[in-house]
């Protein structure tokens, strides 16, 4: 009954709340963790963006792009289903004027050139997540590890990306630790930053012959890191995939890297139609980002729901306590995308 009421309050506030946003710095001045935000699925595809730099300015606050290691060429491929090839709407560009005109179907290191190329232009951009699913993982024999895409990451967005060190200063021995302590910034003092999370691919979950995933090689390696004193070297977070009720990483990770797990990502439906009780990753000061938003009941459009019906969504599971929700909603104006409200 509690939460029908919840959601009946948040239709019915859905148009106020939209009128309200450009007064949402109330959100900013809250610490990162303590926000609530909205992210498009599969920013890179070109059917949703022409250019990458155009899902950039969406104002959304996570864009995802689908990565395949190739072996053979030793290249990182931005692509839905060719693993051998570039499907996508990032650019051969890496200065500010040759956005929005170049060839597309380039490789992840093209997309972060349009990413620091676009940081260029607008260098106090609200803080925007870079959700990496890794479609077969890594193949650290190979020279495509985490390692290596630490590296690439590094060398092209240097000091915009906010980094598991970021989050730990020198206080914090664990991201576990840290987050538990509140210790994001404030959202506002992210301004001109990128944060990487990282999720185990599709193809990479269906191979049988695989038992070891990005979540599990990547949390590792930020363990390693750290106990060699070189923590400041990783540039993402990697994230617990899956919609799970109660802590998932007790049963999907030895006790080494559980601390090293702060990113939560799952079927939004799945958190709140189910009931779960996710009143855990807020209180924790954890990241959880909602997939497929558009599913939770009622349902809504996934593609073109109305500005109000969008504005109700993000209430609605921001009580719920997530930190992103995402969608299928690129065509929706940069005034919706970028709505922040405060955490449930």
């Amino acid at each position: 009954m509690i939460r029908a009421a919840r959601r009946l309050g948040a239709l019915l506030g859905a148009a106020a709340m939209l009128l309200a946003l450009p007064g949402s710095a109330h959100a900013d001045a809250t610490a990162y963790a303590g926000t609530t935000a909205i992210g498009t699925h599969n920013a890179y595809d070109k059917s949703k963006y022409t250019y990458f730099a155009q899902a950039l300015d969406s104002g959304a606050s996570l864009l995802e792009l689908d990565v395949y290691v190739d072996s053979l060429t030793k290249r990182w491929r931005v692509s839905h289903s060719n693993p051998l090839g570039n499907d996508n709407n990032c650019e051969h560009a890496n200065t500010p004027s040759q956005l929005y005109s170049q060839s597309r179907d380039q490789d992840l290191g093209s997309c972060l050139d349009n990413i620091a190329a676009w940081n260029q232009l607008h260098p106090d951009h609200a803080p925007i997540v870079f959700k990496v699913e890794m479609k077969v993982g890594f193949n650290n024999n190979a020279g495509l590890g985490p390692d290596e895409l630490d590296t690439l990451i590094a060398s092209k967005l240097g000091s915009s990306v906010y980094k598991p060190s970021d989050l730990l200063g020198s206080t914090y021995s664990s991201l576990d630790a840290a987050a538990k302590a509140n210790a994001w910034p404030a959202r506002d003092s992210l301004k001109g930053k990128f944060l990487f999370e990282l999720i185990p691919g599709t193809v990479e979950e269906a191979n049988p012959f695989d038992h070891y995933w990005t979540d599990q090689e990547y949390g590792e390696h930020l363990r390693d890191l750290y106990a060699a004193g070189s923590i400041s070297s990783a540039e993402a977070f990697p994230a617990v995939l899956g919609a799970a009720n109660g802590d998932p990483r007790t049963s999907r990770y030895d006790a080494s890297i559980r601390p090293w797990f702060v990113f939560f990502d799952g079927d939004a439906a799945t958190y709140v139609n189910n009931g779960y009780d996710t009143s855990f990753y807020s209180t924790n000061h954890y990241i959880l980002i909602m997939t497929d938003a558009a599913s939770v009941s009622p349902a809504i459009s996934s593609t073109a729901p109305t500005d109000a019906e969008v504005a109700a969504r993000l209430s609605l599971l921001a009580g719920d306590h997530a930190s992103l929700i995402t969608s299928d909603w690129s065509t929706k104006s940069a005034s919706v995308l970028s709505s922040v409200v405060t955490r449930g």
